[in-house]
């Protein structure tokens, strides 16, 4: 058991001293950066929430998902979540596929509203989003056909 500790903090010695070559390494450098960077297209979730662009009127910001989509989706979504609340989630990287589905649609029908030659009209993504409430499976690929039309725009 001791030979164990023992070898588990050399490791862990070793490992540092790795770490601080490493660091001092890049601060030579000087590259700049950051750890997690965004996509921040203009027709992304982030472009859309960070006000450097006006919601069309059709589409208020404090409208409810229920108002825009239909009421069908009040049964997977709690009745007062707004569009801007929706855009905005971050529950999407790690939670459940219907997150994902309600982000990306919000974001896909906010372009097709103001991107000439999105891929999708506005009706289509009120469509789309309703025939994936069904299930699971059928969230996730509308979410990620979303997700792609959403970083394809420009």
């Amino acid at each position: 058991m001791g030979s164990v500790l023992l070898l588990v903090l050399l490791c862990l010695t070793a490992a540092g001293a790795e770490d601080e070559k490493a660091a001092a390494t890049m601060l030579t450098r000087r590259r700049p950066g950051f750890l997690y960077t965004r996509t921040s297209g203009r027709c992304s979730p982030q472009h859309w929430t960070s006000g450097r662009e006006a919601w069309p009127n059709i589409i208020p910001q404090e409208s409810s998902v229920a108002k825009v989509f239909g009421s069908r989706v009040l049964e997977r979504y709690e009745p007062g979540l707004t569009m801007w609340e929706a855009t905005q989630r971050n529950d999407d990287i790690c939670g459940s596929a219907f997150s994902k589905l309600v982000k990306q649609s919000s974001v896909a029908l906010l372009n097709a509203y103001t991107r000439p030659g999105f891929p999708y009209g506005a009706w289509e993504v009120k469509s789309l989003l309703l025939e994936a409430l069904v299930s699971e499976g059928a969230a996730e690929s509308q979410a990620k056909s979303f997700e792609q039309a959403n970083q394809a725009c420009s």
